[in-house]
């Protein structure tokens, strides 16, 4: 069964310049898929309706069956381009905070992969750098058990060393019925643990879409590379 199905999906902000145009995906079950194009293609937009954040002018966004809405909050798992938490909370307080709010929130996981990357649990936020919040977001976003994960950027802030890690250890160390979306420029960093990807041009339309090492194998080309010559200047 699909995850995720998007059925002629519209979004036009001001102006009516169309922001994605009558999109069209059907993503199954337990992959890690690449959401990559330009900035401004409309992958930020296309997470935040998939999430149930902003709504789609027409069209239809299914979540495991289910139109998105309440219902498909619990479903789904987002992390946002940017850190919205609050300054003056610590570490610990948000794993509580999280576990609270989420019922399939793994306690035990995120203070394990809080140990892995070596942050204290008892540092205060205002404290830490800007790569290390975001590590700290994206801990509490993979430590729910949900049906999809929506990823938008998430190391785009961290620095090389730990990247590795995140993808190996965070991204990979999920229900395998599960799916990953993600959206990331740093495509060389990010191909290693894609199953699939949709390459999106301006305007929020498909260029190029299929299974990662099936289009490697069949082009000689990294998605990298791949990417360079469909959005080159």
């Amino acid at each position: 069964m699909n995850v995720l199905e998007i059925k002629n999906l519209n979004k036009a902000y001001k102006k009516g310049v169309p922001v994605l145009s009558f999109l069209n995906m059907e993503i199954p079950a337990g992959r890690i898929v690449g959401l990559l194009g330009p900035n401004g293609c409309g992958k930020s937009t296309l997470m935040k309706l998939v999430s149930g954040l902003l709504q789609s002018d027409s069209g239809e966004i299914l979540v495991d069956g289910v139109p998105v809405g309440e219902k498909t909050k619990a479903l789904v798992s987002y992390l946002p381009e940017r850190t919205y938490f609050t300054s003056g909370m610590k570490v610990d307080g948000l794993v509580k905070y999280f576990a609270e709010f989420y019922s399939d929130f793994d306690t035990e996981r995120a203070y394990a992969l809080l140990a892995d990357l070596k942050i204290d649990r008892n540092a205060n936020l205002k404290t830490l750098s800007k790569g290390t919040k975001e590590k700290v977001q994206l801990i509490l976003v993979m430590s729910r058990r949900a049906k999809l994960y929506l990823l938008d950027e998430p190391i785009a802030g961290v620095d090389p060393a730990a990247r590795e890690y995140i993808l190996s250890t965070i991204v990979s160390n999920y229900d395998p019925s599960a799916t990953i979306i993600i959206t990331t420029h740093l495509i060389t960093d990010i191909e290693q643990v894609l199953d699939d990807y949709y390459f999106i041009g301006f305007g929020g339309t498909i260029v190029r879409s299929g299974n990662a090492e099936e289009t490697r194998n069949e082009t000689g080309k990294s998605l990298d590379e791949l990417f360079r010559e469909v959005f080159r200047c």
